[in-house]
């Protein structure tokens, strides 16, 4: 907000596209705007809105100037986002200099709620949102990850995709973390004869070998994976295209595993198996996953998801496949690993599973491969046991697969599915995620809008909250100087009702930290590097920006009142302080680059750090009593 000049607005226009088609044009208003000095903003914009169908847009509020501080305190507000059309170019001579300085700064920032949520979005990109505008609407209607999908597509796409994610990235200056999901050790049967389907009949016998040069038919089809045969004993069950097929091994061999059909269906070629009953004797690694790992490691990822996890070896054997990978090259900070829990071999044991997350800095709660190999009503428990388990230890963790399934086809979703959703936030989630909604979906930006629709919904519950801390008090903290001081910083944030967290953070360590304990002020975390701010966009709470110390004489970051009033600067350009007030909670660690310490709290008002309010002092009296 600019006094006394006159301005033209530019317009991004977010509207329903379930209902009907709206797209609208950045045009000069109508109406010229004067805007005057300690007044607030009336603005007054022009929508062009065209298309077929009912043209009804969401309400809608444009930036008020405070009058203390002249600065636009509120963000334009719409709900769903829509692409922007191109528009004839205009040559900045025919413009006004006021016009021409709107038309070199950034557009108005989208609906503020997509800002002030807590919990974060991963959603999947595929054929549906491979464009850098689908991308960018994806991002501003809620998506804080963007997870690419190795069991589909070619190398060379997606680098193409990594490359357009950091385009949006440093257009609307905010960290986009990119996750790898590997597709892991998938059994799959043979091909049958004439590749036609074969109907097996329930109580029939049927035979898997290692015979791949025949073609299957309705007695035996090849399944050649030797060391699953070999393990497989009289009792184990082998469930076949996501358990639509259910056979029982009545005796096995070295080369061939006999079965009883217990579920009746059909198998066609390459049908998926699954045996929830043994624990089998692979790498979680194929030939394809290294591949394709030691490829994305070239892109700039910020997270690898490993698929399949029995075992902490498991994720150990990643680790050391990554050091490897990276041991001569110039990366300092490797990808964060997140293993994928879809294995009953990786819950049924309490043990088991609080080592695989010991190991992890994320886990995911993959429900598609989980719900085959276990019973459905299972799922749900597994879940709260899973998500407990990681909130207990402050590892961040993902709800995934089928939360709004019907938006794939459909422009609104099942209530059934809001409330999953729901469920998954009221059980602690740092994250959910979409996959073929918003992969191969006809709505995506529908269906990340409504899922960050639920999130905003559920975070505004008391009830949420309540939850949320009532969990921080059931855990014990570390005997250590970081925890006792983000513990202490967060109880300075409930008390004097701190607009922010503010965490100076080499690695993220110190920031997870806080983010376990649920603050009820948002975290901006300052790194040093955008791997470090990019990991953190999968944490709960977390905003995070990259922000350079200046060093001393002798090299050592220091903490001095200019960098608090550039933190200070920070948070007003994120909307967090807003009035002179407002106090920002700032934690670091001395001497400054130091990975996993907190040691220093201070206290700092939005004027700055040179500055403390009057009303600050004595909420009862005028004025400060001198001292």
């Amino acid at each position: 907000c600019r006094p006394s000049t006159e301005v033209a607005l530019r317009i991004r226009v977010e509207v329903d596209a379930g209902s009907f088609k709206a797209l609208a044009r950045r045009r000069k208003t109508k109406q010229r705007l004067t805007h005057k000095v300690n007044k607030m903003v009336v603005a007054t914009a022009w929508l062009l809105l065209f298309g077929g169908g009912p043209q009804t847009a969401s309400a809608f509020s444009l930036p008020s100037c405070s009058p203390r501080s002249g600065r636009s305190s509120r963000l334009f507000s719409l709900r769903e986002p829509v692409r922007e059309m191109e528009m004839p170019p205009t040559t900045m001579e025919e413009l006004s200099p006021e016009e021409a300085f709107m038309e070199a700064a950034p557009l108005i920032q989208p609906e503020a709620e997509r800002w002030r949520k807590s919990t974060k979005q991963l959603a999947t990109v595929g054929p549906a949102s491979s464009t850098f505008e689908m991308l960018e609407a994806l991002f501003l209607a809620g998506a804080d990850v963007f997870r690419l999908n190795f069991s589909h597509g070619k190398h060379e796409e997606k680098k193409a995709l990594v490359d357009k994610i950091r385009l949006v990235e440093a257009k609307h200056g905010r960290p986009i973390a990119v996750l790898a999901d590997l597709q892991g050790p998938k059994l799959r049967v043979g091909v049958f004869e004439d590749d036609k389907a074969v109907k097996l009949r329930k109580g029939q016998s049927f035979r898997l070998d290692l015979d791949a040069s025949k073609p299957g038919d309705a007695t035996r089809v090849a399944l050649p994976h030797p060391e699953i045969l070999e393990t497989l004993r009289a009792g184990d069950t082998l469930l076949v295209d996501d358990g639509k097929v259910r056979l029982s091994v009545t005796a096995s061999g070295q080369d061939f595993a006999d079965a009883t059909v217990e579920v009746a269906g059909a198998i066609s070629n390459r049908k998926g198996v699954n045996t929830p009953s043994v624990v089998l004797p692979i790498s979680p690694l194929t030939e394809k996953d290294r591949a394709d790992l030691a490829f994305a490691l070239t892109l700039d990822i910020d997270w690898i998801a490993l698929s399949f996890v029995q075992r902490p070896e498991d994720i150990e054997e990643l680790k050391t496949f990554v050091d490897a990978e990276l041991k001569d090259t110039a990366v300092e900070m490797p990808p964060k690993i997140m293993a994928k829990l879809e294995k009953p071999a990786a819950v049924q044991d309490p043990g088991t599973l609080k080592r695989i997350v010991e190991l992890c800095d994320g886990i995911m709660v993959a429900r598609g491969d989980l719900g085959v190999e276990t019973r459905p009503e299972d799922v749900p428990v597994i879940q709260k046991q899973i998500i407990a388990e990681c909130r207990r230890q402050g590892t961040p963790v993902v709800v995934a697969t089928q939360m709004l399934e019907s938006m794939i086809d459909a422009p609104t979703p099942t209530r059934a599915e809001c409330s999953d959703i729901a469920t998954a936030l009221y059980d602690g989630a740092d994250a959910v995620m979409l996959s073929a909604e918003s992969a191969a979906g006809s709505y995506p930006i529908e269906a990340v809008s409504m899922q960050r629709r639920v999130i905003s919904r559920v975070e505004s519950d008391p009830l949420y909250r309540l939850e949320q801390t009532n969990e921080l008090f059931r855990t014990k903290p570390q005997s250590t100087a970081t925890d006792a001081v983000t513990l202490a910083a967060r109880q300075i944030v409930e008390t004097v009702k701190a607009k922010c967290l503010c965490i100076f953070t080499e690695r993220g360590t110190t920031v997870l930290r806080a983010a376990k304990g649920r603050p009820s002020s948002p975290i901006l975390a300052l790194a040093p590097t955008p791997q470090t701010a990019r990991a953190l966009a999968m944490v709960w709470g977390v905003h995070s920006m990259v922000m350079d110390v200046p060093a001393d004489e002798e090299g050592r970051a220091v903490l001095n009142d200019g960098v608090i009033e550039e933190v200070t600067n920070a948070a007003k350009s994120r909307g967090y302080l807003n009035e002179p007030t407002d106090l920002a909670v700032i934690t670091a660690g001395l001497p400054l680059g130091t990975p996993g310490a907190a040691n220093v709290i201070r206290v700092v008002p939005a004027v700055g750090p040179k500055e403390w309010p009057d009303a600050l002092c004595f909420p009862d009296t005028e004025e400060c009593f001198e001292p």
